[in-house]
Parts: structure tokens; sequence; C-alpha cells
């Protein structure tokens, strides 16, 4: 199927998502790898991460053409290398999602939710953090938690964060989509982001932007 949607949230940033739908060879056929995305490429032993690399790359074209290519720092945090765009990236099932500015840093996360995370909770709530006691939304509920976090994290690009401990999202009545408050605080960091969820089909996805300051 390709990109379904491209979104602009402003005129220097936009979302894109891919639902994977391709095989191998097709996905093989639609990149332009350069030596050191084939080094990267060459490394993965299985077909579904090989599928969900070349998805990404395909995306990017998609968003910013043909030539753009993704480069990573030592944390493993991507960059669009001619420095042109901040990036984030995200890809859970059967969805790739980037999302790019120009002038603002970004992060963005989706998972494809399955119903055993509320036995995982305590791998990444706090005692802050509230979550619905309803449940035919809790499962929606501790999904936004989580992606919120993740989206947290990759936006920081900081070493040394803990998800239970140093990012706390607050309190919020849980919907079909909507806006959140959350912040990373630790000895090293103390930021606070406004992020935005929504549901498509059986994923959470939530994403952040935020002026970057030199």
């Amino acid at each position: 199927m390709g990109c379904i949607t491209k979104h602009y949230l402003n005129r220097d940033t936009v979302l894109g998502v891919w639902k994977i739908e391709e095989d191998l060879p097709t996905l093989l056929s639609m990149v332009e790898m350069d030596a050191e995305d084939r080094k990267r490429y060459a490394v993965f032993r299985s077909t579904s991460r090989k599928i969900e690399f070349l998805s990404v790359r395909a995306l990017l074209a998609e968003l910013l053409g043909k030539d753009a290519r993704i480069v990573y720092n030592k944390n493993n945090k991507p960059f669009i290398k001619d420095g042109s765009h901040f990036i984030s990236i995200t890809h859970s099932h059967k969805l790739t999602a980037i999302l790019i500015s120009r002038n603002e840093r970004v992060g963005i996360d989706l998972e494809y939710m399955r119903t055993n995370i509320n036995a995982l909770a305590f791998k990444f709530l706090n005692k802050k953090e509230k979550v619905t006691r309803r449940w035919a939304d809790r499962t929606y509920h501790l999904y936004i938690h989580w992606c919120a976090k993740e989206t947290i994290y990759k936006i920081c690009d900081k070493e040394g964060i803990n998800i239970v401990k140093d990012i706390t999202i607050e309190p919020f009545e849980v919907s079909e989509s909507g806006e959140i408050r959350g912040g990373v605080k630790n000895e090293r960091i103390d930021d606070q982001f406004t992020l935005y969820y929504s549901r498509y089909d059986n994923y959470a996805i939530v994403w952040t932007k935020k002026k970057h300051e030199d």
C-alpha cells in the first residue's frame, strides 16, 4: 500500500505513515541505498527487520525525495544527513511512521496494541501516573502512556534517562485522540512537553514537537 497519510502539522513539519503490504523484493526495488545504507542493511538477519528498514527509506523518499539519507549518532538517534530536518522514526507490526521538521525537535512512537501490556505496566509506569479502571479503555490508556514516554525519550536524546523514574505523564481522561502533558526530570535534564495521541485501527500513536534551542 505504501504511504497512507502525509499530514502537515505546519508548513515545516510533516508526519508520514506507511502501511507495509509489500514483500521484500518489492521494497528493494523501490529504495535506492547508498553504501552506508547497504552496510546497515547487511547486518539484519530477519526478513521482517529488513522490511522495516526498507519501509523507513521508502517513506523518507516520499517525504523528502529519493536523495534524502539517514545517519545516526552514538546513541543511535537518527538525523537527516544534510542537516535540513529533525527526524523521529517508529515502526510496529505493519506500520512505519516518520515525523520530520525543519525547525523543531520531534519525537514519535506507535505501537500495535496487545492486551498483555497490563502485565507489563510496572515496567514503565510510576506512582504519579494514573490509568483508567474502565477495562474497555485500559489497554489503550496504557499504550498512550508507553508511547508518550518513548516519544519524550526520543526527543530528548539524552543518555541515562529512566523511563519509569524520570519521565512522568500527567493524568488525563482517555479518548480516541487528544492532547496530554508529560515531562522528564533528572540531574541532567528538566523539560516539559505537550504531546498528541490518536488511535489508528489497533495502533496507538503519540507525537510531540518543540522549538529547537541551541
